[in-house]
């Protein structure tokens, strides 16, 4: 295999957070006067970050505001999620084969800092990360390719040397302008709506970094 990379986004990939993530953006938009669609929390807010979001919605706010909101949305979620979290199905495993064939890995989220940290804390997967970029890494959301552009540069390799794990379409389409191979997670998107991605799986159970190199780099 040539040396390659592995990125991954952390809502939908490293865990199937986005439920709770809807229960409480629902219920943190109702408490603010707005009513969102499924819809509307698919093409406006899932795989951006909370400074995009929030605009969208209320507008330009100064920077403390947007963070305040931010803050008090997450601590929702976390207060919501906080006794059913688990990584999806084989990540560990998968994790560990990586690690074992020394294959670098890294996350790269539009969530807050304070959510990664929370979520690797009770999957207990800190160890496998190294390199960790997050919303307060960027200056532009996905579906920018910043954030992917960064993790490619801090690791050291070319983004066309970066396989980016991404479920949500504006995430997908960051990773493809960054010039990464993409495998799409159906937690979010279901499989057709991820068939421009180079390989889409469920979650990480039989997965393997062969099978992986195989499926993205070897596409006929």
């Amino acid at each position: 295999m040539i040396p390659f990379a592995v990125i991954f986004d952390m809502d939908g990939v490293i865990v199937d957070s986005n439920p709770y993530h809807k229960i409480s953006l629902r219920k943190f938009c109702e408490q603010h006067g707005y009513h969102l669609s499924d819809e509307d929390l698919l093409n406006k807010i899932y795989g951006r970050t909370n400074n995009d979001w929030i605009k969208n919605l209320f507008g330009d706010l100064a920077k403390e505001r947007i963070l305040e909101l931010g803050e008090e949305k997450e601590a929702m979620f976390r207060d919501l999620y906080k006794n059913e979290i688990h990584s999806l199905a084989g990540l560990e495993d998968f994790l560990k084969e990586l690690e074992a064939q020394k294959i670098p890995k890294a996350i790269g989220t539009s969530a807050p800092r304070s959510n990664v940290d929370f979520v690797l804390a009770a999957t207990q997967l800190e160890k496998y990360f190294t390199t960790i970029l997050d919303q307060s890494n960027v200056e532009n959301g996905k579906p920018n390719p910043e954030i992917y552009l960064k993790v490619a540069a801090r690791m050291g390799f070319a983004p066309l040397q970066c396989i980016v794990f991404e479920d949500s379409l504006s995430g997908v389409e960051a990773a493809q302008r960054a010039g990464a191979k993409v495998v799409g997670v159906t937690t979010t998107h279901s499989k057709e709506e991820l068939a421009h991605t180079d390989f889409v799986i469920d979650d990480f159970l039989n997965l393997d970094p062969q099978t992986l190199f195989d499926k993205v780099f070897k596409k006929e």
